[in-house]
């Protein structure tokens, strides 16, 4: 059964032949027996499912919670309906592995009304690219650096999420390339309650002006045109991230990479290693991102094939 394999992301689209365990990047829609979709944010739906008009317009509502990256997923999937009628589109969605994470982990410290009235909760992402992490490296206590155009890590416990830094949406936690990560919400407040930004202007500045871009003050988000100040927040935070991973995971046996960044930025790797060496022995690898591979296999068995 030949897959097509879109990944919508924040910063790029990936597309992807998967034939068996052969994956072959190609450059725009082609033929194939299925299609299967990285969600970011399924809202309601957090379970591998086909596509029809009921997932999609969830998809749409939480456009408000990952603008990126829903939008982008949204048109790709009305791209490959037009190219491809009649072929079964099915949705895998990045909050997946993350059901998994305990009360602790999830539950955020607001009114409870916030929270079972309006779900207001930490749900994570990145959860099909640490799942293929998962895989590879099969250890009891594993921290994963998905660092990439997003950045998040996560604390895997005997090949279950138990923390990550990712919460209600994909801005929380790390600084990012464009995204801030976590912002002290008073400060949020402030430049609202003082109108000094509008609300739109509040979620683009957050969303695409931020993170290494509004460190650098370049406009870019490329760890490669990053200031040396600015990549110094960067590692500082990652690493106080992989400090709280691994007292999630009550140690560290594994600390891996992936992502753009992670698997490219040696200097940024090492730099993030070097202040986490605290942690005591533990083993430091790179994994090359497979999501295809995962949302392939998804989609088989939500097909039955």
């Amino acid at each position: 059964m030949r897959v097509l394999v879109v990944n919508a992301g924040s910063t790029s689209l990936k597309v992807h032949l998967v034939d068996g365990e052969s994956a072959e990047q190609v450059d725009d829609v082609t033929s194939a027996d299925a299609v299967g979709h990285r969600i970011v944010d399924g809202g309601a739906f957090d379970e591998t499912c086909l596509l029809d008009e009921t997932v999609e317009r969830e998809i749409e509502r939480m456009t408000s919670v990952a603008p990126l990256q829903n939008r982008a997923a949204l048109d790709a999937i009305a791209r490959v309906k037009a190219a491809l009628p009649g072929v079964p589109q099915v949705a895998v969605f990045d909050t997946t592995f993350h059901r998994t994470l305990p009360p602790a982990a999830s539950t955020y410290a607001v009114p409870r009304r916030w929270r079972e009235d309006f779900g207001i909760r930490r749900r994570g992402f990145h959860g099909i690219s640490v799942q293929w992490v998962a895989e590879q490296v099969r250890v009891p206590r594993l921290v994963v650096c998905h660092l990439g155009g997003g950045c998040s890590v996560t604390a895997v416990r005997e090949g279950r999420s138990v923390d990550t830094t990712m919460g209600f949406t994909p801005l929380e936690g790390v600084p990012m390339a464009t995204r801030s990560g976590s912002v002290d919400p008073g400060a949020l407040v402030y430049l609202l309650r003082q109108r000094l930004v509008s609300l739109d202007e509040l979620e683009h500045a957050l969303d695409r002006e931020s993170g290494l871009a509004g460190l650098s003050g370049t406009g870019s988000g490329d760890v490669r045109e990053a200031t040396a100040a600015a990549l110094d927040v960067f590692v500082h935070r990652v690493a106080g991230a992989i400090a709280s991973m691994a007292a999630a995971c009550g140690g560290i046996d594994a600390l891996v990479f992936t992502g753009g960044i992670g698997e490219h930025a040696a200097d940024v790797r090492e730099a993030i290693v070097d202040r986490v060496r605290f942690l005591g022995a533990f083993a430091v690898e790179v994994v090359t991102a497979r999501e295809e591979l995962v949302i392939a296999a998804e989609t088989r068995r939500a097909l039955g094939r």
